[in-house]
């Protein structure tokens, strides 16, 4: 069944394409700094960021402007596109019940757009490193792979979660407390390193670093961009490969999820 949904899928590009264009216009549509936003509003939070935790904290990191940003960019293209993509199903409920297409469609348009989206922005982050003195390695080169792995683990989880909103109407509540505290508990203004190594609680001893990688995918994506940007290097080689798998997984699962659930989408909506 998925073979054959691929194949449909891949019939369907063209309109993938117009569908992306179509939410990039939206986005920027009566805006009067059109595409600039893509670039002023992460920058805009990276100042925020750099006072709080450089000035008023004096952070020990160097140039942790560079760091942030590197890291603020690629969590505002995931919560961006799981916020928008829970909506891709319910939101266009008119173009459901009234023309036929693979309705996965919906979802991976989101996505890509909010990829486009990230993609455009990355310049700003090329030009604040060089401005500020801050080397860019060859291993910059590297970043299509963390971009691939985020947009992968994306898509799949952004298809469980419009299937469920088609169900479950409250999903979208739930989401804005859970993408909120997932902001937190991803290294984006703190270093890995400065997440414990051991800790105790109610008498378990665990390990609070390692568990942020097994359980938090978005941490080691967001820490492979900080590794090839700021840092200069990757060393977190084993963990992204887990984390590649880990995508690939919840894309499958997630694309059989929303397969299974889609012929029921017209008479819920």
């Amino acid at each position: 069944m998925m073979i054959k949904a691929l194949k449909e899928l891949w019939q369907y590009r063209e309109l993938v394409y117009n569908l992306v264009l179509r939410d990039l216009k939206v986005r920027y549509k009566n805006s009067v700094l059109g595409v600039l936003w893509s670039w002023l509003n992460p920058l805009l939070m990276m100042l925020v960021f750099t006072f709080v935790f450089n000035v008023m904290q004096r952070s020990p990191m160097r140039d942790f402007h560079i760091f942030v940003l590197s890291g603020l960019l690629p969590w505002n293209f995931f919560s961006a596109a799981v916020m928008g993509g829970l909506f891709s199903v319910t939101g266009n409920s008119h173009l459901i019940k009234k023309v036929y297409f693979p309705r996965e469609i919906l979802p991976i348009s989101t996505v890509l757009s909010g990829l486009v989206n990230f993609i455009i922005s990355l310049p700003v982050l090329f030009l604040l490193a060089l401005i500020s003195g801050v080397p860019l390695s060859a291993w910059v080169l590297l970043l299509p792979l963390p971009i691939l792995v985020q947009t992968c683990f994306t898509i799949g989880f952004v298809f469980f979660l419009s299937t469920l909103e088609v169900f479950y109407r409250d999903t979208h509540m739930v989401m804005d407390v859970a993408i909120l505290a997932w902001f937190f508990l991803t290294p984006i203004w703190y270093s890995v390193q400065q997440v414990a190594e051991t800790a105790t609680l109610l008498g378990v001893h665990f390990s609070p670093r390692r568990l942020l990688f097994w359980l938090n995918p978005m941490a080691s994506i967001i820490n492979t961009y900080q590794d090839l940007v700021y840092h200069g290097q990757l060393t977190t080689w084993d963990f992204l490969a887990r984390t590649a798998v880990t995508a690939v997984i919840i894309l499958v699962l997630g694309y059989a999820f929303f397969l299974r659930f889609r012929g029921r989408f017209g008479e819920e909506l």
